[in-house]
């Protein structure tokens, strides 16, 4: 079961979470709206390249990432996505496009959009395209320690 892994790193932080199972959805807004969760609250990740380093970027589902504004918070020179032939292996335990938002689990720098960052709860990928994992963001900042930075725009 995929969520294995996330499940031991949160329970061995003694972290409150609670699981939500939901019909099967690719695209976070679809998942947003499948699970029942405002798209502010659901937490989607985006692999990007800062000057050829991959890092996770973290968004509320209902925002795009501003790959301009981006670029100039992160003080990089170039910023791109990363395509999934380029990150797939690095989620052995993760359905593609469903890695939860936890780069320290997978060697990856996590940079959390202001605008995600003001929430109390957030839900996310729980490794599978059919369930989540709602926490809340303190604990959340507390196990990932994002950089947080303004990127993202409705």
């Amino acid at each position: 079961m995929p969520i294995k892994k996330l499940k031991e790193f949160l329970d061995s932080h003694h972290v409150e979470y609670i699981t939500i199972s939901h019909s099967k959805a690719y695209s976070a807004q679809k998942t947003a709206a499948t699970a029942h969760i405002p798209g502010k609250e659901l937490a989607k990740t985006v692999i990007v390249k800062f000057d050829e380093k991959m890092a996770m970027v973290v968004l509320p589902a209902s925002y795009r990432v501003d790959f301009e504004q981006l670029k100039i918070a992160s003080g990089a020179s170039k910023v791109e996505m990363s395509s999934e032939n380029e990150f797939r292996d690095i989620f052995p335990d993760c359905e593609v496009g469903a890695m939860p938002p936890f780069g320290n689990l997978y060697g990856m720098d996590v940079y959390v959009a202001k605008s995600l960052a003001e929430d109390e709860e957030i839900a996310f990928n729980a490794c599978s395209h059919t369930e989540l994992v709602r926490m809340s963001y303190k604990d959340f900042d507390k196990l990932a320690k994002p950089k947080i930075l303004k990127f993202s725009a409705k």
